[in-house]
């Protein structure tokens, strides 16, 4: 092991487990340029030690190579990756590699799977079945159906990946079809593990995809994946019961031909749209919708004994469209962060935080609210030199070089020294810099691009040192 710096990164994929105190696990990501013009594929491996708050970089070869948008699981006393993507200037290749990494000897193995496993994709649901098998549903990739102009694929298959026991090292890939009412095809979902060993999938986007444009379909919806049954169910909202009683004693005391007049209608309660807008320094106005909805179709006749979701008639606040959310379940209840939106050519990112009661269902509480003011976001730049091609992922790496040896591990940056400035920082150490951002981005990027990438890397490095 060696001590080092964790340097900030996304789309990389995280695991915790209880050894030591509790441990979180972080494998690959990629570093992006504040202009997301820049980009370095990571192939490192992490262990943060939650009793002392301390990073710790783990070296050792035979791992996956660098990557992005691949997903990871603890399996037993091992950590589970498959898939995810490498993109560079030149190419894109997207993953259906497994690798195990066992946390007792700190050494990665490739398995090998018998029979048909999925296509290679990224952004996939990992999960464990209480019968100790690893589940994994849909995801996204993209695949070039002429020059200059790509497809993508959002699937929505299903397969097990089990352990055989009693032979050695033997895992099986498996298929499934499950019943109930399955998710609609998305990428960015966000997963966590429910009560009773469920899967919790929320949100996402729904790509609607031309040849020429990408429109996304933002989604705010529940799902649960119940892997004894191989069933899945809509996570549908009761709302709260004190409202339910109010709403029946109102009920008995209206006329009838009321009551009758309003079951009987054909026109559905709307849902309710705030719409929040914050003006940025340009002058472009983005909008932040949050849909406050009736958490069940209106005009359907009142019990007064059930408690089901048409009884509710008044809107209820859910967290807006989104994809890439943080999840986490803690005693049984479910908390949600962040996320982002599209608002025309800009990527919002939201810092807002819902909790949802899993064992009661009835309504999502809200403990920090979206503030437009506080809100960021990421605009495409128009300039012909920027547009030209994303600084170089790490290195172009093959299939075949996955096995590399040490000589290919991540390097050890240039460290800061005490009380120096970034103006005198980058000076000692930007040949460093432009080295590896001139491996990354191959012979043929342009000096100028290198030079940009060397210089965004080294400030992301000296500001997480600070």
């Amino acid at each position: 092991m060696q001590k080092n710096l964790y340097l900030r990164r996304l789309l990389l994929e995280a695991v915790v487990v209880p050894q030591c105190g509790g441990q979180l696990w972080i494998f690959g990501g990629e570093f992006a340029s504040p202009n997301g013009e820049q980009f370095y594929h990571y192939k490192d491996l992490w262990v943060l030690h939650l009793a002392t708050k301390t990073w710790e970089q783990v070296r050792s070869p035979g791992g996956p190579s660098g990557r992005s948008g691949h997903r990871m699981v603890a399996w037993k006393r091992q950590l589970i990756l498959f898939g995810g993507f490498h993109e560079s200037t030149r190419d894109y290749i997207y993953y259906n590699d497994v690798f195990a990494f066992n946390l007792d000897t700190f050494t990665w193995s490739k398995l090998s799977p018998s029979g048909t496993g999925p296509t290679p994709r990224s952004g996939c649901q990992l999960s464990i079945t209480p019968q100790g098998s690893i589940v994994i549903y849909g995801g996204y990739s993209k695949q070039r159906i002429k020059k200059d102009v790509d497809k993508g694929t959002q699937h929505s298959d299903m397969f097990l990946l089990k352990f055989e026991e009693g032979r050695e090292g033997r895992w099986v890939w498996t298929r499934i079809n499950p019943s109930g009412a399955k998710p609609t095809p998305r990428s960015g979902f966000s997963v966590a593990m429910a009560p009773n060993y469920q899967t919790l999938l929320f949100g996402g986007v729904c790509d609607e995809e031309e040849e020429e444009s990408l429109e996304g379909d933002f989604l705010n919806d529940l799902h649960f994946y119940d892997a004894t049954k191989n069933r899945w169910f809509a996570g549908q909202l009761k709302g709260p019961k004190s409202e339910k009683r109010k709403r029946r004693r109102g009920a008995k005391a209206e006329p009838e031909g009321a009551n009758k007049q309003e079951c009987g209608g054909t026109s559905a309660q709307a849902p309710l749209e705030v719409v929040k807008e914050v003006v940025a320094e340009d002058g472009t106005v983005v909008t932040i919708k949050q849909m406050l909805t009736a958490p069940g179709p209106a005009g359907q006749p009142q019990s007064d004994e059930d408690d089901s979701p048409e009884e509710a008639g008044s809107p209820m606040v859910e967290p807006c469209p989104r994809s890439n959310a943080m999840l986490a379940v803690k005693h049984s209840r479910l908390y949600l962060y962040g996320g982002m939106f599209e608002a025309g050519d800009r990527q919002v990112t939201l810092s807002d935080l819902y909790c949802l009661d899993l064992h009661k269902m009835d309504e999502w509480t809200v403990l920090v609210e979206a503030d437009p003011e506080t809100q960021e976001w990421l605009e495409e730049t128009d300039s012909e030199e920027d547009s030209g091609a994303d600084a170089g992922a790490e290195g172009g790496e093959d299939d075949d070089s996955e096995d590399s040896s040490e000589e290919d591990e991540e390097p050890q940056h240039p460290l800061v020294m005490p009380g120096e400035r970034f103006a005198d920082y980058l000076p000692r150490t930007e040949q460093y810099w432009v080295r590896l951002a001139q491996d990354d981005a191959g012979p043929d990027a342009k000096e100028k691009r290198v030079l940009k990438a060397a210089q965004a890397m080294a400030k992301a490095f000296f500001d997480d040192s600070a």
